[in-house]
């Protein structure tokens, strides 16, 4: 969620950037008001000297292009944001149960005592935001489970080996002693 977070900050950034570019540089600066058109020979009274445009039109150019290009960059974290709400990952009884999906759903329950491997792999950027991708390898068809973008892998790595030792433990020594 943090990276997701620091995703939202940076396009914030980026529109408030690109609104001040707009009205400072690219929106038509309010020019003094002009004396009243003087009519020249062979042009009729009371026409507008020409370049300048008729009253009550907006000169071209001007719509706010840069700001609307730039909230663009908002969909990058809300896809994100949507992807990480679709994603859920539990421990329950003997069972790691893995949720993937928005509007349709796949499920995989895994046996804890069948997970071999806990892997957590963090990039510089991931390191500094404090999240990491974590890949679960079990022994079966489909051997691997990848989560990214977790926060505190380490610690939820940590959790998952527990509990699948805990869980092969038991089932090895028969259960009841």
């Amino acid at each position: 969620m943090k990276q997701i977070k620091a995703g939202y900050l940076l396009a914030v950034l980026v529109i408030v950037a690109a609104v001040v570019v707009h009205v400072k540089y690219l929106m038509p600066k309010e020019q003094p008001p002009e004396s009243p058109a003087v009519a020249t020979p062979g042009s009729p009274a009371g026409t507008a000297p020409v370049g300048t445009a008729p009253v009550g039109t907006t000169p071209v150019g001007t719509t706010p292009w840069l700001p609307a290009v730039a909230a663009l960059i908002l969909l990058l974290p809300i896809r994100s944001h949507i992807r990480r709400q679709s994603v859920k990952m539990t421990i329950a009884g003997d069972k790691l149960r893995f949720e993937a999906g928005l509007l349709s759903k796949t499920t995989r329950n895994i046996q804890l005592s069948k997970v071999q491997d806990v892997r957590v792999d963090q990039s510089l950027g991931q390191r500094m935001l404090g999240v990491g991708d974590i890949s679960i390898e079990t022994s079966g068809e489909s051997s691997r489970l990848e989560m990214d973008n977790v926060d505190a892998p380490q610690a939820i790595a940590d959790e998952i080996v527990a509990a699948s030792q805990k869980h092969g433990t038991t089932q090895a020594g028969g259960g009841n002693p």
